[in-house]
Formats: C-alpha cells, sequence, structure tokens
C-alpha cells in the first residue's frame, strides 16, 4: 500500500493514466479510424499522452480543488 503522503501523487498518476488511455483512445479513433494498426497508433498516442497528462494533472488538481471549494456552497 501508499503512505497517506503521496495520495496526491497517487490520485494524479491513476487520472492522468485513465483520461490519457481513453481520451487517446477516443481521438485515435476519431482521425484514423479502426485500421489495421489502430492498437499501435493507439499506444504511441498513449505514451505521449500518459507524459503530458501526469505532470498537468499534479499541477492543475490543486487549483480545481480550490475552485471546487470556491464554487460548492454549505448547505444549511
Amino acid at each position: 500500500m501508499v503512505h497517506p503522503k503521496y495520495t496526491h501523487y497517487l490520485f494524479a498518476f491513476l487520472m492522468a493514466l485513465f483520461m490519457s488511455c481513453i481520451m487517446s483512445l477516443v481521438i485515435s479513433l476519431f482521425n484514423v479510424g479502426f485500421v489495421d494498426d489502430i492498437i499501435t497508433i493507439w499506444l504511441k498516442a498513449w505514451a505521449f499522452a500518459f507524459v503530458v497528462a501526469f505532470p498537468i494533472v499534479l499541477i492543475v488538481s490543486p487549483v480545481v480543488r480550490k475552485l471546487v471549494t470556491i464554487l460548492v456552497r454549505e448547505m444549511e
């Protein structure tokens, strides 16, 4: 298991992993369709997307959490 102090990094890793996987597949299919080598095209796109997504999620997630805190009001 992972120590709780690494929660932010684990969250960012998993969010980047799943989002880059799904989005790279969707965008690859949109751009080239169901071609013979779609798996290779998708895996290359996924690798690149994850390398970009992971640091971005690390940077953006604290900002998003603050925005959510501002936008969500307490229920009375």
